[in-house]
Order: C-alpha cells, then sequence, then structure tokens
C-alpha cells in the first residue's frame, strides 16, 4: 500500500505466550504502549537474529496445542504500527515453513485499518496454532480500500519457542525454521 505514508513497522517483535503462569494468562496491558522506534536498515530479520546472542531455548511439549484451552498455548505474536493511513482497509496475515515458501493466510477476515488517519495506530496478530517446537516466517499484507493488496512488511523469522522434552540437542541453539527440534 503505497498510500501508507510514514510507516514504522514493528513486526519483527513477535513474543512467546508463556503456556500455563497465571500472571502471563491476562492479556497484555494497552493503556501504556510501547515507544515506536522507526526501522533501522541492520534490523532485518536475517541480520537481527546473526546479531543476537544464543538464546537458550526451554525444554516443553511439541506438536499440536488445539486441545489446550488458548490462554494456556505458546504463540507468536506479530505486532505492527502505522504512523499515519491513506485508504487503508485493513491487513491480513501469512505464515510460511520457510523464507522463500508457501504461505498460508492466517486472518479469516481482515484486521480492519483506519481507512484515512493522520494517527498512529497499533495493530497485532496472535498464532496460536503453532508448534511451539518450529520455526515459521509471517508477512503481512495491506488491503487499500479500493482492493488493491501488496506485501506491507518485509518477511520475518519467528524462531522456535521450545525444543522437545528430554531431547538432547544443545539448549542454546535455534532450531532451522520450519524444522522441529533434533532429538
Amino acid at each position: 500500500m503505497r498510500q501508507i505514508a510514514l510507516t514504522t513497522l514493528i513486526a519483527a517483535a513477535l513474543c512467546a505466550c508463556s503456556p500455563s503462569t497465571p500472571e502471563s494468562s491476562a492479556p497484555a496491558p494497552t493503556a501504556t504502549p510501547a515507544p515506536v522506534q522507526p526501522p533501522q536498515a541492520s534490523e532485518t530479520p536475517k541480520q537481527t537474529e546473526a546479531a543476537a546472542p544464543a538464546k537458550e531455548i526451554p525444554e516443553g511439549a511439541c506438536g499440536d496445542q488445539g486441545k489446550l484451552p488458548p490462554e494456556q498455548r505458546v504463540a507468536n505474536t506479530a505486532r505492527w504500527t502505522t504512523a499515519s493511513e491513506q485508504d487503508n482497509f485493513g491487513f491480513d496475515v501469512y505464515r510460511g515453513d520457510s523464507e522463500k515458501g508457501e504461505f498460508t493466510k492466517l486472518t479469516k477476515e481482515p484486521i480492519l485499518g483506519a481507512g484515512t488517519s493522520d494517527e498512529t495506530h497499533k495493530y497485532e496478530y496472535r498464532d496460536d496454532a503453532i508448534d511451539p517446537c518450529r520455526g515459521y516466517w509471517y508477512y503481512v499484507e495491506g488491503i487499500t480500500t479500493s482492493g488493491a493488496r501488496e506485501k506491507f512488511t518485509p518477511t520475518f523469522l519467528a524462531p522456535a519457542k521450545r525444543r522437545a522434552v528430554g531431547s538432547t540437542s544443545s539448549a542454546t541453539t535455534t532450531p532451522e525454521p520450519g524444522v522441529p527440534a533434533k532429538e
């Protein structure tokens, strides 16, 4: 959507929702939004991932989380912000197993945009239909009020949130996106 001016993205800000602790099942506070920071060329997902120190991946259950209540599921949350919008109908969120691979639309209905606005707007999509032991790739597509669609964010990686219980793989490395943690 070329009409969206002065757009600031925070799409790569992904978080893992803790699966069972009471503190994490409460919704995130919305009264004090995080400060909006303009993206920098060095913050592309590949470069950020390479520059970040290795993070220990906790052990946990892998696979389908469909039988768990939504508040107990591990999730990836894509967040993005617009500084202003012009003729913006909304957004669809897509997920894939690889950066260049096939992507599936996750949103049943578009996340509604603000139309035409000079105000800052924050958006997010929580994907709790994931295998927490796999990494996934995401992007957001913008939709204009005339129905035109255009990729709104770069493709970004949400690394695995867990490794299999009892796995012998190193706890300090992230498995390849789309590939379960080695056991």
